[in-house]
């Protein structure tokens, strides 16, 4: 490209033909395009070879960075289960990102997949061989076998780690996942039939009982707290809490489908205490003690954000990287290196804590914000330029239509820890 543009530095009185002004002209324009884009672009024009990017960077350039999209994903993938558990999970999540795929869907590749999952229990092996003589082959296909594969050969593995007291549970929701409604069986045939509807439905009801499972096996944390943190509220796995949210001009909300307007609205939030214990328990102790009953809400840009109060505990800034078995503390991730946190500010309905008013290092001991992820406002890979700058400690699960109706001087009227209280540990009972 360089000797492209050396053959138009010519001096200004150069006698060109009237023949070939034209033509110089617009070589002159299109060189001048060229060294625009290529000063602005990150990527070189010539001879770019995709293997020369960095790892770290190909995550942000990708247009299909793998990312969790949705709240009801991030908090899967951050249950700390057993590893053929999270094989059978990551083999059915890829078939998600295969149904991102327009137009012709790699039916074959997602079967595949489906029968990896299944082929972990030895339990069922004539099922598995019909399944495998009779469903087609392909790409997606083989997505599907990949799933039905492991959950066929791996039964004991799976369940030997269950706790005691929930192995007969756990052994009635693997069957349920083999061969029950919603499960592989059913999911593979949804494939076999090639309809991305059907498929959908079917994919989503086989990751819900996964999640269930997983679930029961990881009982508590999979890590060790630094002692000096053993003085704050921990959230040892999840937790639920609800809020009732209204309107603080006493108007309504809009109606849900086919109901009345409604004067409150209801948010269902999941904590996830596995990927943050600290900043889940601080946010629990704090719901338990009634302390955002009545606090005022503030639409602020990108955030609908609590009022400020001066309780709780200053808990240091907690965020897990991907692929990590623990949080870091008192620092974010460096996203344009490549560090993700496995549970992502870039989901519309993420629960973070705002930041101290002293120092970044930690979370405000009370503020926090719901977060409304904007793609349009997104950097590169659709990620939000404030990823891995604050602790997100859950998502919105139920009620994430409401977001959009609310407004400045809106009002939590009560936040109720309905599930977890047990898992809850205090410091007064260390």
């Amino acid at each position: 490209m360089q000797e492209f543009i050396d053959r138009h530095d010519v001096p200004p009185m150069a006698c060109i033909p009237t023949q070939d002004h034209g033509l110089g002209k617009l070589e002159s324009i299109i060189a001048a395009i060229l060294i625009f884009v290529q000063i602005s672009s990150p990527l070189p024009l010539v001879a770019w070879d995709s293997m020369s990017i960095s790892p770290a960077k190909a995550v942000l350039y990708s247009p299909d960075t793998k990312v969790p999209r949705t709240g009801e994903l991030a908090l899967r993938k951050a249950i700390p289960a057993n590893a053929n558990m999270k094989a059978i999970q990551d083999s059915l999540e890829d078939i998600s990102y295969l149904l991102r795929i327009p137009q012709r869907k790699p039916y074959g590749t997602m079967e595949g997949n489906v029968k990896k999952a299944l082929k972990v229990s030895p339990i069922w092996p004539s099922a598995y061989n019909v399944i495998l003589d009779h469903l087609v082959t392909g790409s997606q296909e083989n997505n599907q076998k990949t799933v039905v594969a492991i959950a066929m050969d791996e039964k004991e593995s799976i369940l030997s780690s269950l706790p005691s007291d929930q192995k007969e549970k756990g052994s009635i929701i693997y069957a349920s996942l083999i061969d029950g409604k919603g499960g592989l069986q059913d999911l593979l045939q949804c494939v076999k039939d090639q309809d991305p509807d059907k498929v959908s439905v079917g994919l989503a009801s086989s990751l819900d009982i996964v999640a269930e499972l997983e679930l029961l096996q990881a009982p508590g944390l999979s890590f060790l707290l630094p002692e000096q943190y053993l003085k704050y509220p921990r959230l040892i796995g999840r937790g639920t809490i609800e809020f009732a949210i209204e309107k603080g001009d006493g108007s309504t909300f809009s109606p849900e489908a086919g109901g009345e307007p409604r004067k409150t609205a209801m948010i269902q939030v999941v904590v996830d205490g596995y990927s943050t214990p600290l900043t889940s328990g601080n946010f629990a102790k704090l719901v338990i003690d009634g302390a955002y009953d009545g606090a005022k809400l503030n639409l602020v840009n990108q955030a609908i954000l609590s009022d400020n109060k001066n309780i709780g505990y200053s808990v240091p800034l907690e965020i897990k990287p991907s692929g990590q078995f623990e949080p870091l503390y008192r620092t974010t991730l460096n996203v344009q290196d490549g560090e993700l946190p496995v549970l992502p500010l870039s989901v519309y309905g993420a629960v973070a804590m705002a930041h101290s008013e002293t120092s970044d290092e930690y979370s405000s001991p009370y503020q926090f914000f719901f977060y409304l992820y904007d793609k349009r406002s997104a950097g590169l890979g659709g990620l939000s330029f404030d990823e891995g700058q604050f602790s997100v400690f859950g998502y919105i699960t139920a009620g994430r239509e409401t977001l959009s109706q609310i407004k400045t001087g809106d009002i939590i009227r009560s936040a109720k820890l309905v599930e977890g209280r047990d898992r809850l540990i205090l410091p007064e009972e260390n």
